[in-house]
């Protein structure tokens, strides 16, 4: 990937500033400087682009999972690519197959599935489907801030509620609060959980990595709030980034202290498009230690940017990182997390009709 040239106010609001091109495009074009400033007089002049929402109609919802180090088997996902921005994120590959750059793209034009409510119903409504616990939103937030216009996560819990169906969600946002309504009742008959991820205290390192998520301080306000109404909640370390999101320990004191029960940590993966953009992101935030990052990541992942194994891609492997486990071990018991797991009720589930089907009686 050619260097250039990207200002800071470029990319303020957001984890790049790089329609990266994506792995099936054809014809790739780079700006060229040509001595004269021109690379820094056009990025200066260009506005930073708005967030785009097309709509789409998914034809099932439920997405099944096969991997053997993911907890769930299900999982639904309302919205394609994440306005979040996280830089990191491992889902921004997906927009490559929407012929949509990586980067950019995926925090700026986003895919909403406006039917996604009715797709689930007729999933459910499935004499072959095996209820099993429902993740909602595991590739990109299902709270990101088009959700407070378009409501179409709520829809999705509203469903989940009235066929009594146990499901769990991992946010970074605030937005969760409003769904309380909803959660609180869910969660008292062992029908609802919520993971909140933290990935570190200090507000400054949290902006430039997930620019349009809430503050650290504001999720674990949102961890107090999710428990002190009944519901079951986790944090989540994902991902832990060495020499950038090192203070895990604190990190789980204070989620602790706000009421979460349940932790777990994954460290960073950079597959496909994901590696460049977040090399890139480094030498502009960090260059003084961008090597010695991708030297730490390398090493717990057998000298590559990333390895896709089953066994290691979750936790990676090496001294490196066999040191972060044990701190997360040792924090953990110490402090009294994930002593008892959460328990989902599925034997409380009711199909519901499928629709267009009526009722008998």
């Amino acid at each position: 990937m050619s260097e250039a040239f990207i200002p800071l106010h470029a990319i303020k609001g957001r984890g790049t500033a790089t329609r990266l091109a994506h792995r099936f495009t054809k014809d790739v074009r780079d700006a060229w400087d040509d001595g004269w400033g021109t690379l820094e007089d056009a990025a200066l002049d260009e506005r930073p682009p708005e967030t785009e929402v097309t709509f789409e109609d998914a034809r099932s919802a439920i997405a099944r999972n096969d991997s053997p180090d993911i907890y769930f088997d299900y999982s639904v996902n309302p919205y394609r690519g994440c306005e979040h921005g996280c830089v990191y994120c491992y889902a921004r590959p997906t927009h490559s197959y929407l012929n949509l750059s990586p980067g950019l793209d995926f925090e700026t034009r986003l895919i909403a599935k406006r039917n996604i409510v009715e797709a689930l119903r007729t999933d459910l409504a499935r004499r072959s489907y095996v209820p099993k616990m429902i993740n909602i939103g595991s590739a990109t937030d299902c709270y990101q801030p088009i959700e407070r216009e378009l409501r179409l996560t709520r829809g999705v819990i509203e469903l989940m509620r009235d066929v009594r169906h146990p499901m769990a969600l991992v946010t970074k946002s605030s937005g969760v609060e409003r769904d309380l309504d909803l959660l609180a009742p869910m969660a008292a008959d062992k029908l609802a959980a919520v993971y909140v991820t933290i990935t570190t205290l200090d507000g400054a390192v949290a902006r430039m990595l997930e620019p349009r998520a809430a503050a650290p301080h504001r999720r674990l306000r949102t961890i107090r709030t999710l428990a002190e109404a009944g519901v079951p909640v986790g944090v989540s370390l994902a991902p832990h980034i060495p020499f950038v999101t090192d203070d895990m320990e604190q990190v789980l004191e204070a989620a602790w202290e706000a009421g979460a029960r349940s932790a777990f940590y994954h460290v960073i993966r950079l597959p496909w498009e994901v590696a460049p953009l977040f090399k890139q992101w480094l030498e502009l935030h960090y260059p003084q230690r961008a090597s010695r990052i991708m030297a730490r990541i390398h090493e717990m992942r057998g000298g590559k940017d990333y390895d896709a194994d089953f066994a290691t891609r979750m936790k990676g492997s090496g001294l490196w990182s066999d040191l972060v486990r044990q701190r997360f071990e040792k924090a953990s018991k110490r402090l009294g997390f994930n002593r008892e797991r959460i328990e989902l009720d599925i034997s409380r589930f009711r199909p519901p009709s499928a629709p267009g089907q009526g009722s008998l009686f």
